[in-house]
């Protein structure tokens, strides 16, 4: 398959990109090149070949899940510059 330089400009409208007409055919090209070398992909065989979801040999790489030990309500309460016994006290904004 060769890309033209309509193939371009319908390819272009679709992106919502617009090019200048000296650059049309030079973006033809790239885009053949690019097709041709995903061409010479097609060729090699991948029987043998496990899937994998990621390049990299990675199982889990999210923590894992379980309680973990927050400080307490009067722990965030010492912290504060301004606090009562149940909330942190905050200067008013709204007049």
């Amino acid at each position: 398959m060769s890309v033209t330089i309509e193939d371009v400009k319908y390819i272009a409208g679709l992106a919502r990109l617009e090019f200048a007409e000296n650059d049309l055919g030079r973006i033809a090209d790239e885009l053949n090149a690019i097709l041709s070398y995903m061409a010479q992909l097609d060729e090699l065989s991948t029987d043998n070949v496990d899937p994998m979801t990621h390049v990299l040999d990675m199982n889990n790489v999210f923590r894992r899940e379980g309680a973990i030990q927050r400080i307490t309500h009067n722990e965030a309460l010492k912290n504060a510059p301004d606090a009562d016994s149940e909330y942190f006290r905050v200067p008013k904004v709204i007049s």
